[in-house]
């Protein structure tokens, strides 16, 4: 690969580190042609982009980037694909359930939404995390709650209010 392809490769990792706030980084070495082409289905079915780097070019793109990775260049040894997803939890779900199925791919680490992620160990909290849709709508649903209560309350007394001055008017006459 020539320096300028290097620059160019670099220069696309960068623009894809500014595009996407989820970004994953997995160890998928040892999975068969066939495995491989079944993870990259499994991603493409969950809206997640795959992609296996080089970790010299991955790594300066970071430096490039204007995102603070904190320690996620320090998992950059060895076999790394970078999973991009608009969703935070898409890749980790991807990855949990694949692995029911083959011991990789292995979570290196992961930068989710300004926050840094590192170690396999966090899969199983990776895969709760709610995505920003998914938090405005519970929190929706929670303040209409309440207003919904006031507005059935206020109903269903308000027949019974109607009811009782309907009643108490035709005693009187």
């Amino acid at each position: 690969m020539t320096r300028q392809e290097k620059s160019q490769v670099i220069e696309e990792l960068t623009g894809q580190l500014a595009d996407n706030a989820n970004i994953y980084l997995a160890d998928i070495s040892g999975l068969n042609a066939g495995s491989t082409s079944d993870l990259r289905r499994a991603c493409f079915k969950a809206g997640v982009k795959l992609a296996v780097v080089k970790n010299t070019l991955l790594e300066k793109a970071m430096e490039a980037s204007e995102k603070e990775f904190g320690e996620l260049p320090t998992v950059l040894k060895g076999n790394t694909s970078v999973m991009y997803s608009e969703a935070g939890n898409a890749p980790a779900k991807v990855i949990k359930a694949f692995r029911k199925k083959s011991e990789k791919p292995l979570l290196k680490g992961a930068f989710i939404e300004e926050a840094v992620y590192i170690g396999d160990d966090q899969l199983d909290m990776l895969v709760d995390i709610k995505s920003k849709e998914e938090l405005i709508g519970e929190i929706v649903t929670l303040l209409q709650s309440p207003a919904k209560n006031v507005i059935s309350a206020l109903k269903s007394s308000g027949g019974t209010i109607a009811g009782i001055i309907k009643t108490l008017s035709e005693k009187e006459g």
